[in-house]
């Protein structure tokens, strides 16, 4: 187990001299990192003098001053508390790595349940570590067998499996000996709601040993409470020394759809003509989500589609049905629109529907802009400014092999030879270049919605079938048209595959406990859904 060198700490008061850290075959392993930082979306050293802020000094942190190395390896076992029962220890495997992070899976469970640790906590340990010290390796908490067949589950799981080797687990820091936090300092901090991001941070209040961590740019509703020496919270600069994709501060993109382009052979034209002109403002996995998810649902044969993807980690869901059964798959994580077009420009090639989407608005024959059926209308996308592609910077979306290009089929890529003519960054609204009657008629169109569309999509409502038999899909439309204030949820029932067969075993306890719902929405949501049961 290797401890840190103090000859080697950094100068977290100089860590811009570092910028991309000293560590630099961790940012190599991420080109996207190196990619965001050397466009400049987000710099500390600018934020902070923009917002008149201090960072958290690093004794404050329970952080190594010299950030550990991660030489872990993607399907490596190891030794690991159970988050959700954190008496029990168990065996789990790396399935992802970012920076000093890793993304860890307990053997037994699902991939629902994966979380995040740093590679120097003290929760990892190597596999033999539980028995040496006289305990007993548990199956985790929603073990899929049967509890008696634990043993022989364990014994094939460690059966010829890479073990994580002792030397590259690190010490746990020491603990600060009290709280310095003091509130308006800045930070950077994991945002638990959706772990694989890091985030720019403000302490918005501290009680006794509590602070209150709330990310900027963002409203209250992602900000959370916790220990001073929590290790989910980082000094000013961690993620570039680590190469961690630190996430701008409530940035949102817009992408625009050309419906009187070319939809190729495997898009409904029809389809296409219902969609919403732009997809954002929004967080950029959000914006990609939506896209994609876009073309599934308009496509003559959805399996096609989801042929031409592979599984990402870290970003946004998106589901197919074929073969008469739900598929999902995670997209890979992306922070800037220069990755949504560049991998959208991918898989449109590969469904010979080239110019489908774009940085700026399309001229359109008819304007059917919504965001009704494809939006994610969650406070976080609302407030912050929007970045779209201006005319600077063309030479950063020439393509490359990253880890975007993992993540579509590699027999069905694009070829490199083509260069996406899509750059620099300004804001979309209100100075968008747009005459003001324009950009005000937009915002018009996008809170009142088309007729054309709300009729198409009145015309597919499940109500007429039997609910136990509707898609996830179905349940979905059905949540938003039962309650407009209920639509924001609905993506959830996406994320958790509630069908119309799950949607009526459904409880507000339930809802509240393993989809995270608040009260108020879970009571309306149970309402709806007697009513259904009863025929209404």
């Amino acid at each position: 187990m290797q401890k840190s060198d103090p000859r080697k700490e950094i100068d977290w008061s100089d860590v811009r001299k570092h910028k991309y850290g000293h560590l630099s075959e961790s940012v190599s392993q991420y080109p996207e990192a190196t990619d965001f930082l050397e466009l400049g979306h987000f710099t500390w050293d600018k934020y902070l003098k923009e917002t008149c802020s201090v960072p958290a000094p690093v004794h404050c942190f329970k952080q190594s001053y010299t950030p550990p190395r991660n030489e872990f390896k993607i399907s490596m076992k190891l030794e690991a508390q159970d988050p959700r029962n954190t008496t029990s220890t168990c065996i789990a495997t790396v399935v992802g790595l970012t920076g000093a992070r890793l993304r860890l899976r307990l053997d037994g469970s699902d991939n629902k349940n994966d979380f995040w640790r740093l590679v120097d906590s003290a929760e990892i340990q190597p596999v033999g570590n539980c028995e040496k010290n006289g305990g007993m390796l548990q199956p985790p908490l929603g073990f899929r067998l049967n509890a008696s067949s634990w043993p022989m589950f364990l014994l094939k799981t460690l059966n010829g499996a890479e073990m994580a080797p002792i030397r590259i687990f690190h010490k746990e820091p020491p603990s600060p000996s009290h709280n310095f936090f003091k509130m308006g300092m800045k930070l950077e901090a994991v945002d638990r709601k959706n772990p694989h991001f890091i985030c720019p941070a403000t302490i918005g209040e501290v009680r006794g040993s509590e602070v209150l961590v709330t990310f900027d740019g963002w409203r209250g509703a992602f900000d959370y409470w916790c220990r001073f020496d929590s290790r989910d919270i980082f000094p000013v600069g961690w993620c570039s020394l680590t190469g961690d994709n630190l996430q701008p501060p409530g940035t949102k993109v817009c992408i625009y759809l050309n419906k009187n382009g070319s939809t190729g052979p495997h898009l409904d034209k029809k389809k296409v003509q219902q969609l919403p002109d732009h997809f954002g403002p929004a967080r950029a996995s959000v914006v990609l989500q939506q896209a994609v998810q876009a073309c599934i649902d308009c496509a003559y044969h959805q399996k096609t589609v989801f042929s031409f993807l592979k599984q990402g980690h870290g970003g946004e869901v998106i589901s197919a049905v074929f073969d008469r059964e739900q598929h999902t798959l995670n997209l890979p994580a992306v922070n800037s629109i220069t990755y949504v077009l560049r991998f959208l420009e991918k898989l449109c090639h590969n469904l010979r529907s080239d110019n489908l989407f774009g940085n700026q608005p399309f001229t359109q024959t008819h304007l059917s802009l919504t965001t009704t059926e494809y939006s994610h209308s969650n406070d976080r996308y609302l407030p912050g400014e929007t970045f779209v592609l201006g005319n600077s910077l063309a030479r950063s979306l020439e393509p490359h092999s990253d880890s975007m290009d993992s993540s579509l089929n590699p027999t069905n890529l694009v070829s490199t030879s083509q260069t996406l003519r899509a750059p620099g960054y300004r804001p979309l609204l209100p100075s968008c270049g747009l005459p003001l009657s324009t950009a005000s008629a937009v915002r018009r169109l996008c809170s009142r919605g088309s007729d054309r569309y709300l009729e198409s999509r009145d015309a597919s409502r499940p109500s007429g079938r039997d609910p136990s038999s509707w898609t996830v899909e179905d349940v979905m439309q059905f949540i938003r048209e039962a309650d407009p204030q209920l639509g924001p949820h609905a993506d959830l029932f996406r994320k958790h595959e509630i069908d119309g067969k799950a949607l009526l075993l459904l409880r507000s306890d339930v809802m509240m406990k393993y989809m995270g719902l608040k009260l108020g929405p879970a009571l309306k949501l149970s309402y709806h859904i007697d009513r259904l049961k009863q025929g209404v």
